[in-house]
């Protein structure tokens, strides 16, 4: 996980073999080692291929500032996801969360809440073990619409401050999107370079406008604009410039083509190996595709679709502990308790503990 609650800012992560045993922790300058049972030419070129992605996420960790840290496996990882009925109450909110199994949550109060709330809700997730995963900016800051994208980047900044009280990993939101008729819908100016940029200058001025010193503002991925493959995201690392800038890994809605749907696994490991040191949360979700033409790519819930759940959790543990993975966009609580008990099947089947 990128940090412990409470500590310092620093990146860590284990190189996510994907459901290989082993798998070791490594500080930068270190190399990784992987297991082949392929013949001696593709070996090669795999394990180059990984330790070629490991050693640019660790280098462009050093190169933005921030530090990797090396720590042993534990064979753990969070889950997480909404809680139904009043959670008013920071006590009550904390027992519910417990009494659905999870460990990690999303964040229980609104972003305008009052000093006193914030600290009630901190200690009861202190109290209960419960990492406050992320704080939601949903909004659009590269809105056509200078009204709109004045108000969004407001909205994002109240956000990252509250993260930055509450104790909560990372502020989330997508970078937005150009369309003038829905805030996060496709837009053939979605993928420009002029909009690469303007996602640049708008989480540069969202960042530099709280300097938080305890958690981070991330982009979820999306299938229609930056990020929208790993390498788009280390682009972003780069180009933003900012320690505070985390990495939010949403697997789902990388999904936009059938050579992703039909190997996740791969996709989810290419992902892990060169973004792990930044990696902060994890939505969980499924997809499946729907036999009719030309392309209908949804969402499911875990467990009714083709994502590789198994590489998943073995990557989010290798990511440290504290690793927060969320349900969501499921329409009722017997959806999140069916979806909870998949992912929890399988990580049973990875030996991987949810705490």
């Amino acid at each position: 996980m990128g940090r412990v609650l409470g500590g310092g800012r620093t990146h860590r992560y284990d190189k996510a073999s994907g459901g290989h045993g082993g798998g070791k922790h490594f500080g930068a300058g270190s190399r990784s080692e992987v297991e082949v049972e392929v013949g001696v030419e593709v070996g090669v070129a795999v394990e180059v291929a990984v330790e070629v992605a490991v050693e640019v996420a660790v280098a462009v960790a050093v190169e933005v500032g921030v530090e990797v840290d090396a720590n042993e496996r534990v064979d753990e990882m969070r889950l997480g996801g909404p809680t139904f009925g009043d959670v008013s109450d920071p006590g009550a909110w904390a027992a519910l969360v417990r009494s659905l199994g999870y460990g990690a949550a999303y964040a229980p109060c609104p972003i305008d809440a009052d000093e006193a709330t914030v600290s009630g809700y901190r200690k009861a997730a202190k109290d209960h073990d419960i990492v406050i995963a992320e704080v939601g900016a949903w909004s659009n800051p590269i809105s056509t619409s200078e009204p709109e994208r004045k108000a969004a980047e407001n909205k994002c900044i109240a956000a990252l401050a509250l993260a930055e009280r509450l104790g909560a990993i990372c502020t989330v939101n997508i970078a937005g999107s150009r369309s003038p008729d829905r805030w996060d819908g496709p837009h053939p100016d979605n993928l420009t370079r002029a909009t690469f940029d303007l996602i640049v200058e708008s989480v540069r001025r969202i960042i530099d406008a709280v300097r938080p010193s305890r958690n981070f503002y991330t982009l979820e991925t999306m299938p229609w604009v930056f990020p929208d493959s790993a390498d788009s995201y280390l682009d972003l690392v780069r180009a933003i410039d900012r320690p505070a800038f985390g990495v939010h890994f949403d697997p789902v809605n990388l999904v936009n083509a059938p050579r992703r749907l039909y190997d996740t696994g791969a996709m989810i490991r290419e992902f892990c190996e060169k973004l792990g040191p930044f990696i902060k949360s994890i939505h969980a979700k499924d997809v499946i595709c729907d036999n009719r033409l030309t392309l209908h790519i949804d969402e499911c819930r875990p467990g009714q679709g083709v994502l590789d759940y198994g590489v998943l959790i073995r990557c989010a543990e290798r990511l440290g502990p504290d690793t927060p993975v969320l349900l969501e966009h499921l329409p009722t609580e017997e959806d999140y308790r069916l979806a909870a008990v998949h992912v929890r099947s399988q990580a049973d089947a990875c030996g991987v503990t949810l705490k």
